[in-house]
C-alpha cells in the first residue's frame, strides 16, 4: 500500500509542507512516485517517518535526526525504546508531582484556610522535604509524627537544661537523653537508619524544613555532637545494615524488669534463684527479639555495650544491677547452653 502526500500528512497530523520540506532537506524521500509526479510513502517510508517523529519529541533538531537514523542507535527498535523511555520519565515526574499536591492538599486541609504567607511557607518547605524524601516517605513521616509529637518538648527541654548548666556535648551525662533521642527518632522513621540520616542531613542544609516551634540550630548541634560520639561507639561494632535489622528497644519493659531486679539484689537474694533467673530469661528473650534473633548481632551488641563506656553511661540499670543481671544469665546458660545471651 502507497500513501500520497496528503493522505500521509492527514495520517500523522503533519502539513504537506513539512514532509515536503523533509523530502529537499533528505530527511524523508518517498520511495516512490506517480505516473504524474506525485510522492508516494510506502510502509518503510512512514516507519522512517515514526522515528523523525519521535526523535523530535525527544527534542532533537532535525538537523541531527538524519544523522541519527543513519547510524545503529537510530534504528526503529532503538529509537522505540528511547520514547518510551521518556515517556516513563516523564509519567514517574508527574506521578511524583500529583503526589506531592495531594500530601500539600492533606496537609492544608488539616488546618484553617492559610493566607497568602503560610502557604509559601508550606509549599517551600514540602518542596525542601521533596529533595530528600519520596511522597511516600514524606508521608509516612507526617502520620508517624502524632505518635512522637508529644514526647519531643519534655526531650528538648531536658537538652536545654544541660546547656544551660555549661555540661558539655561529650559528658557521660549526656549520653542517656542522647540514647533517648535517637530511640525517638528511629521511633518516628519506623527504625530506618537512612531515613534518620537524611532528615539530619535535611535539617542542617535546610533551614525552612525546620518546625516554627523546633529546637534551635545549637541545640541539634549539642546533642547531635553527643549522638555523633555513640553512633562512632556503635559502629565500631555494627553496620547500617546491623541497625535496620534492630526492633524498637523495649525500654519500658526492661526498666520494669531493672527495677525487680534491684529489689532483688537489695534483699540480698542469690542471682540463682528462680525469682532471678525468671527476669533473666524474660530480658533474654526481650533482647533476643530486638536483636532479630540473631546470636551473632547480639553478640556484637553484647561485645560494644562491654566495651564502650560511651553505651554504658545511657544503660538501663547501673553497674550493680547490670553485674547482677550477668551472672544470672551466665547461670542459666551453664544449666541450659541454648540459652542466648543478652546485655543490659
Amino acid at each position: 500500500m502507497l500513501l500520497k502526500v496528503g493522505e500521509l500528512a492527514r495520517y500523522t497530523g503533519l502539513t504537506v509542507r513539512a514532509l515536503h520540506h523533509y523530502d529537499a532537506i533528505g530527511l524523508l524521500a518517498p520511495s516512490a512516485r506517480s505516473e504524474a509526479g506525485y510522492r508516494l510513502y510506502n510502509a518503510a517510508d512512514i516507519g522512517r517517518l515514526h522515528a523523525i517523529q519521535a526523535l523530535r519529541l525527544l527534542g532533537l533538531p532535525l538537523a541531527e535526526i538524519g544523522g541519527l537514523l543513519g547510524a545503529e542507535s537510530g534504528s526503529l527498535p532503538a529509537i522505540i525504546q528511547r520514547q518510551i523511555a521518556s515517556l516513563d520519565q516523564q509519567i514517574a515526574q508527574a506521578s511524583a508531582l500529583r503526589e506531592r499536591l495531594a500530601l500539600l492538599e492533606e496537609r492544608l486541609a488539616e488546618g484553617a484556610q492559610p493566607d497568602m504567607k503560610d502557604w509559601l511557607a508550606t509549599l517551600e518547605q514540602m518542596t525542601a522535604y521533596g529533595r530528600y524524601f519520596s511522597p511516600a516517605e514524606i508521608k509516612s513521616l507526617m502520620a508517624n509524627w502524632s505518635a512522637v509529637a508529644s514526647q519531643w518538648p519534655p526531650l528538648i527541654a531536658d537538652v536545654a537544661a544541660l546547656m544551660a548548666r555549661g555540661v558539655p556535648s561529650d559528658a557521660p551525662e549526656v549520653q542517656p537523653l542522647a540514647y533517648r533521642w535517637m530511640n525517638l527518632m528511629g521511633q518516628w522513621m519506623d527504625g530506618n537508619y537512612d531515613l534518620v540520616t537524611r532528615w539530619g542531613e535535611m535539617y542542617r542544609r535546610e533551614p525552612v524544613a525546620r518546625r516554627d516551634d523546633g529546637p534551635p540550630a545549637e541545640l541539634i548541634d549539642y546533642i547531635g555532637a553527643a549522638i555523633g560520639l555513640r553512633m562512632a561507639a556503635l559502629l565500631r561494632h555494627l553496620d547500617t545494615e546491623d541497625f535496620a535489622r534492630l526492633g524498637k528497644p523495649p525500654e519500658d519493659e526492661w526498666r520494669r524488669l531493672g527495677e525487680e531486679l534491684a529489689a532483688l539484689q537489695a534483699r540480698n537474694v542469690p542471682p540463682g534463684d528462680d525469682a532471678v533467673q525468671a527476669i533473666a530469661l524474660a530480658w533474654v528473650r526481650l533482647f533476643d527479639a530486638f536483636t532479630d534473633h540473631d546470636p551473632a548481632l547480639a553478640a556484637r551488641l553484647m561485645k560494644a555495650m562491654a566495651t564502650e563506656p560511651v553505651l554504658q553511661a545511657a544503660a538501663v540499670v547501673g553497674p550493680a544491677v547490670r553485674d547482677y543481671l550477668l551472672q544470672a544469665i551466665a547461670i542459666r546458660q551453664q544449666k541450659s547452653p541454648a540459652a542466648g545471651p543478652a546485655t543490659p
